[in-house]
């Protein structure tokens, strides 16, 4: 593994694998503590919408699906809030309309755009440096959007009610919540792409909740667990020559199964013992 450093685009990929991690272990966890799993698979299809638009203004991909994706993210919350149509009634609209956006603009656009697979079901190997100026940045929002709003967002994770009636703007912190998903479905994009997006993030955190129900430990978890996954598909990918979003997400739902049939057979192990 150590030669392969020699190669930009090996040591790109690895700088994505740490910075995607980060994402996956904050925002992953509130996601799946919430259950906001479905409305995180909304925004990161209807994402594509931006992807189709930066190739038609010719921009980077990326720096378009950024702007798209919040508005999306913002759009859902509204819509959640004040429209009278039940929510995966409306998500899946929006999941729909952005993908067919994404699409129209693509075929719109004079020539042919190459790397649209990548957007698809992700290569972590076609990342450029300037993805990673892109992903970091993403990155220190998110980052410092958590540090600033922490206890807010753990209390309306566990009890948006409550957290309601002491005095706290679910409201908008819901939004801004749905505008942290969007931002992270942005950085997984080019890693497994937007088909597989949603397993990424919410795997690794999955596997954390079922060790640990401090929020904190459980976002340190998922972090590690990420960068685990990330490595060991990158790494599996590259040996056998497979695609690497796919293979990123196969290992990681085999290490989910393995999880889960860990925590079955020590509960049993527990009640035979008592």
């Amino acid at each position: 593994m150590i030669e392969l450093l020699q190669f930009e685009f090996m040591r790109n990929a690895l700088i994505a694998a740490c910075l995607i991690s980060i994402a996956c272990g904050i925002v992953g966890s509130y996601v799946v503590i919430r259950k906001l799993t479905f409305i995180a698979g909304g925004i990161a299809h209807a994402a594509f919408g931006g992807i189709g638009i930066g190739y038609f203004l010719g921009l980077n991909p990326l720096l378009s699906a950024v702007p798209f994706s919040i508005f999306v993210a913002m759009v859902i919350g509204a819509l959640k809030k004040k429209v009278k149509v039940s929510e995966d009634t409306a998500i899946g609209i929006i999941w729909a309309l952005g993908m067919a956006i994404g699409i129209l603009f693509i075929y719109i656009t004079p020539g042919y755009a190459p790397d649209l697979f990548s957007y698809l079901f992700g290569n972590i190997l076609t990342i450029s440096s300037f993805d990673l100026i892109v992903m970091a940045f993403l990155n220190i929002a998110i980052v410092l959007f958590v540090i600033l709003l922490f206890e807010e967002l753990k209390s309306i994770s566990f009890d948006e009610e409550f957290s309601e009636v002491v005095g706290v703007r679910t409201d908008i912190l819901g939004i801004s919540f749905l505008c942290m998903i969007a931002m992270s479905v942005v950085l997984l994009v080019k890693v497994v792409g937007i088909i597989l997006v949603i397993a990424l993030l919410t795997i690794p955190a999955s596997i954390a909740k079922m060790y640990t129900h401090n929020l904190k430990k459980m976002m340190m978890l998922s972090f590690f667990l990420s960068l685990a996954l990330i490595f060991a598909g990158l790494f599996a990918s590259y040996q056998l020559n497979l695609p690497s979003g796919a293979t990123i997400i196969l290992i990681s739902s085999t290490v989910f199964v393995l999880a889960y049939l860990h925590k079955i057979s020590a509960k049993k192990e527990a009640f035979l013992c008592h």
